[in-house]
């Protein structure tokens, strides 16, 4: 039997090749396991950070005309006196969870406008662009998601899916 000299102080120690190919095993899995309990834990802690930055981007962009608590504006299905459609709530009673995510990505980016939006279409919904990047919109929608009931997300993520198949 093969054996590798190992000095500890003034002692030396004997180990058998086999002996260490599987404490390099051990050391192998232990190591595989630590890597992808942080890379989970760097996932979460990513999701966890697009989470806040879509809070605070929300705050301070959208929940002026789209309320602080996703609500929209008050009778946001009938047009005011200049003819244009009052903000939307982004919550479920609202209709964010109907478009897909390239759709409401867009009207953010670029505001309500062909593709976005129907021709000549008058809305005092900005367009994002120049103010957020896209790193903030898709923080924003992640956030917008996060409120919504288990139903409405479902949905809105087959919407999306069905979207990106047609693209």
């Amino acid at each position: 039997m093969a054996t590798i000299g190992a000095t500890r102080g003034n002692i030396v120690t004997h180990v058998p090749k086999r002996c260490m190919r599987a404490q390099n095993r051990k050391r192998l899995v232990l190591l595989w396991g630590l890597t992808s309990f942080a890379l989970f834990g760097v996932a979460l802690a990513d999701e966890a950070n697009q989470m806040v930055r879509g809070k605070l981007v929300y705050d301070r962009f959208c929940s002026l005309c789209h309320g602080a608590n996703l609500e929209g504006q008050p009778n946001w299905r009938k047009r005011n006196e200049l003819g244009k459609l009052p903000a939307p709530p982004h919550d479920e009673t609202g209709h964010t969870w109907h478009h897909p995510d390239h759709i409401l990505f867009g009207i953010i980016k670029f505001g309500v406008k062909p593709p976005y939006g129907p021709p000549d279409y008058e809305s005092d919904m900005p367009a994002w662009g120049d103010t957020l990047s896209d790193e903030d919109i898709r923080a924003v929608l992640a956030y917008i998601k996060s409120k919504w009931p288990e139903k409405q997300r479902r949905y809105q993520d087959e919407m999306t899916k069905q979207a990106e198949g047609n693209r």
